[in-house]
């Protein structure tokens, strides 16, 4: 990755702080379309996943600007929670964030990954479905994508 964006590491429990006010200004982007409502990252204990799931960030001068949470079920690799501070978006951070969790389940043997999305994040939606995921559900407030991983060679 390149260094002007930053470098994706594995996160640490003195993370925390700086994770949990990235994910703040992230989802408090779609506040106002929520009408109010917070979505379930905003109220997340970031020490707490961080001592207890695969946790990377991507940190740029000292700041944690990104970050992806992953959990590794037995049938596949789920993106628990994957945002960039909207300082930094537009910039393919997102994209290199959900590339870097696709190696990570490769390198654990994994052919499927799954994730949700909020109904009324259009946009998050859209770029998944660019980056090749496909939609396999809804309900009243998520929509479900997969993405078949394939194992370079093969």
């Amino acid at each position: 990755m390149d260094e002007n964006q930053g470098i994706i590491r594995e996160a640490a429990a003195e993370d925390a702080p700086q994770l949990n006010v990235c994910m703040q200004k992230a989802y408090m982007a779609y506040e106002e379309r929520m009408k109010g409502k917070r979505l379930p990252p905003m109220d997340v204990d970031y020490e707490e996943e961080i001592a207890s799931y695969p946790v990377w960030v991507i940190e740029r001068e000292g700041e944690i600007i990104g970050a992806v949470i992953l959990t590794f079920d037995p049938s596949c690799t789920q993106v628990a929670n994957i945002a960039v501070d909207p300082d930094y978006q537009g910039r393919g951070l997102g994209r290199k964030l959900l590339n870097f969790a696709e190696q990570k389940a490769l390198d654990r043997g994994y052919v499927e990954m799954r994730l949700a999305t909020h109904v009324l994040l259009t946009e998050n939606a859209a770029f998944y479905t660019s980056m090749g995921w496909e939609e396999v559900g809804r309900d009243d407030s998520r929509v479900f994508f997969k993405k078949s991983l394939r194992i370079k060679g093969k």
